[in-house]
């Protein structure tokens, strides 16, 4: 699926890419990492953006003729000559790019971090010589935060040792102690995690790094638990034998959700919305992000997760009654 907001950025680095050239259909959406129907499908759009006026000369030339079944499939695009630049940041773009580049940069590894520290050192150089961009924030060294607790863990594992340790669940917004069998140190998303099978839960778990607020290595030999390191490449949720399966109801003005939540699938509804299947660990979760996202977003099923969200909206707007 292709969000409004990643179509608009593509539209708008379509039009100085394609102005004046001819380039076939498969190359344009090898370059921009979709579909060659979903180029088409932004084409059909920008057919009908242009200047002021909204007369047919004002507008983008596109030839779909060369597109259609007969044609030669190759995408040409005329009349957008008042878009020929590339997008350029402004200041707050380009510093919000530096902050990015630099928390990068932290959590990263040697190889990626070369080539972040090149970008980071062009644009800092093209943002002015005066290095208002460059230096608008320090950003905290996310490594020497967790790097404490990474070593433990790597000691842990090389001595097949358990680790005791406190880890806050912001979700709960409270902290748990728990003993665990390490497994591996992985990273997605310039955060570090703890893959390790948890007493507590009696179920394999996963601890980010940096919201571990104590750890310990016991004296205890860690269980053998034939389990090999996680692959987190496809994302962080791993589906358990005990998830839930739940139907959810979108209303258009939040399709983004399908792309902000995982989901099992995504059906179209005629008013515009969505009908979401999510595979959810903690039922308590899904109640509290109906509760967030209502009225844009409530559950079909299972009628268990309904009926509770709408008991505690009917306790909520007690509360405000009295």
């Amino acid at each position: 699926m292709s969000g409004a907001r990643d179509q608009v950025s593509r539209l708008l680095a379509l039009v100085p890419y394609l102005n004046g050239r001819e380039i076939p259909i498969d190359t344009v959406a090898k370059d921009f990492g979709v579909t060659p129907a979903r180029i088409i499908a932004d084409l059909r759009v920008l057919y009908f953006c242009g200047l002021p006026g909204l007369m047919p000369g004002d507008l983008i030339d596109i030839d779909f003729d060369a597109l259609g079944p007969d044609g030669d499939k190759v995408v040409r695009l005329t009349n957008a000559d008042y878009l020929h630049r590339p997008l350029r940041l402004n200041a707050t773009e380009a510093a919000a790019l530096v902050v990015a580049l630099r928390t990068l940069r932290e959590s990263s590894g040697e190889a990626p971090r070369d080539v972040v520290e090149q970008v980071l050192a062009k644009l800092e150089t093209v943002t002015g010589s005066s290095g208002q961009v460059g230096h608008v924030v320090d950003v905290p060294a996310h490594r020497s935060a967790v790097d404490p607790y990474r070593g433990r863990i790597e000691e842990a594992l090389k001595k097949r040792r358990q680790l005791r340790l406190d880890y806050l669940v912001p979700a709960r917004d409270a902290a748990t102690s728990r003993v665990v069998d390490p497994i591996a140190v992985l990273s997605r998303d310039g955060h570090d995690y703890l893959d390790a099978w948890c007493h507590l839960a009696e179920a394999r778990r996963l601890f980010r790094l940096d919201r571990i607020m104590a750890l310990e290595i016991t004296s205890t030999a860690a269980a053998t638990h034939d389990l090999t390191p996680r692959d987190l490449s496809e994302g962080l949720f791993e589906p358990g034998a005990s998830s839930l399966v739940a139907t959810v109801q979108v209303a258009p003005t939040a399709r983004w959700i399908a792309e902000y939540y995982p989901v099992e699938s995504v059906t179209d509804l005629p008013d515009g919305g969505l009908r979401l299947t999510m595979l959810v660990s903690d039922p308590e979760w899904l109640v509290r992000l109906m509760m967030r996202l209502w009225p844009e977003a409530m559950v079909e099923l299972p009628t268990s997760i309904r009926q509770r969200v709408a008991d505690l909206a009917t306790q909520t707007l007690a509360l405000y009654d009295g």
